[in-house]
């Protein structure tokens, strides 16, 4: 059984064949993980060579056997080095080769090194906006599993209010999180495009934890469990009386959902409740607004007017540095097109999938909002990601032990 239908393959290879001929390239040469589960349906050590035309050959280094398994392509071969990926290459686009594209936006340095030399004759572009907008526009498959990566996540928000108790570190209530993520086949690594940036599931944290800044590409961060990884659950004894924000992601067949929730044990404060209920608004807004054909950029200078209008532009999307969007494209990366934010050239169009998360930091006492996951359909914004966008109370304590619950499916 191929991890991906045959027509789906078939359909995105024909997709970027139709980009890089217009761009005048003769070929692409894919080697990202992420593109290439994308463009062969394996994850294995290979190279994917899709020609402007005629079929895209599988070139694997390890495992021949079980890339086989995986792909539905009908040109798998294997390869030692880089001479015979080079000449399984010419032989696929007829010994023409001029213009090779390649993922420049991810490819380390010494390995363009080491292709440049091997394609020597050819020049390299970069073809990574070309894949990415492919990528882009989900199909029916892609958001069948995303809606079942929304379901894993709504269950484990529900689990969540109900575990959470005051003692806690936050540590310990991210683990039995997980746990629970894992016992329903989540893969627990989170992939992300941007260097430098590593998601292990997503973020938990509480308190004044919520409100430390960090290296992490969104408008939230917190300490993490040490320098080495600054951002996450930490050691942080959960307390009375202060949020706890659950910003993680789903995923089912590589395919991502992201969510955050907030908790309180005990009563909110006023400002709180204030906040959290201008953040709702907020997304109410962009999903009214997000239709077929509105730019993207429009969203987010929605939300920084929303925000100003109610007094809370200092903290809105992070502090002391917010970040230039308010959402962003979600698939089999966290960090895809379309960006919800500042210079986006992208237009909403049927079959995105976005994540809003229009947060508010306040300094040393938390955060207040939300975030959803979202399908661009005919008629506008439909959320995926179901669990009560309300502030959850917990009352009580932590004793030690965790409370019989319910199995969820």
């Amino acid at each position: 059984m191929f991890s991906t239908p045959r027509e789906e393959i078939e359909s995105r290879i024909r997709a970027l064949q139709a980009a890089i001929t217009e761009k005048g390239f003769d070929g692409a040469l894919i080697v990202q993980r992420a593109d290439l589960f994308y463009f062969s349906g394996t994850g294995q050590d290979a190279h994917l060579f899709v020609p402007s035309e005629g079929p895209a050959q599988l070139l694997v280094r390890k495992d021949l056997d079980r890339a086989r398994d995986d792909s539905s392509l009908d040109a798998i071969m294997g390869v030692r080095n880089l001479s015979d990926l080079k000449k399984a290459v010419l032989d696929a686009c007829s010994g023409r080769l001029q213009r090779l594209g390649m993922e420049l936006d991810v490819l380390p340095v010494n390995n363009f090194r080491l292709y440049d030399d091997v394609f020597g004759e050819a020049e390299i572009f970069d073809v990574s906006p070309l894949i990415r907008e492919v990528r882009m526009i989900k199909s029916s498959y892609e958001l069948g599993l995303i809606r079942r990566a929304a379901e894993m996540n709504d269950a484990m928000f529900a689990f969540a209010g109900k575990i959470l108790r005051a003692g806690m570190t936050e540590m310990e209530f991210s683990g039995l999180l997980e746990a629970f993520y894992r016992e329903r086949g989540h893969q627990g690594y989170v992939r992300v495009r941007s260097f430098n940036q590593e998601v292990f599931y997503g973020h938990v944290m509480s308190g004044r934890n919520l409100a430390v800044p960090s290296c992490s590409v969104g408008p939230t961060g917190g300490p993490g469990p040490n320098a080495s990884l600054p951002h996450g659950a930490g050691q942080k004894i959960i307390g009375e009386r202060e949020p706890v924000q659950v910003d993680y992601v789903g995923i089912v067949g590589g395919y991502m959902v992201d969510q955050a929730r907030t908790f309180f044990l005990g009563q909110p404060a006023d400002e709180f409740l204030r906040v959290h209920s201008v953040a709702l608004a907020i997304q109410e807004a962009l999903a009214h607004q997000g239709k077929p054909g509105v730019a993207a950029e429009a969203l987010y200078k929605t939300s920084l007017a929303m925000a100003a209008d109610a007094g809370l532009n200092r903290g809105f999307l992070g502090y002391p540095q917010p970040v230039p969007f308010v959402g962003h494209g979600v698939g089999l990366e966290l960090d895809e097109l379309p960006l919800v934010g500042k210079g986006s050239p992208h237009r909403l169009a049927e079959g995105m999938v976005i994540a809003l998360e229009p947060k508010f930091i306040l300094p040393g006492k938390g955060l207040a909002g939300i975030e959803n996951t979202f399908v661009v359909t005919g008629e506008g914004l439909e959320k995926l990601t179901r669990y009560d966008d309300a502030i959850h109370v917990v009352e009580s304590e932590y004793t030690g032990s965790v409370p019989p619950v319910d199995v969820i499916p």
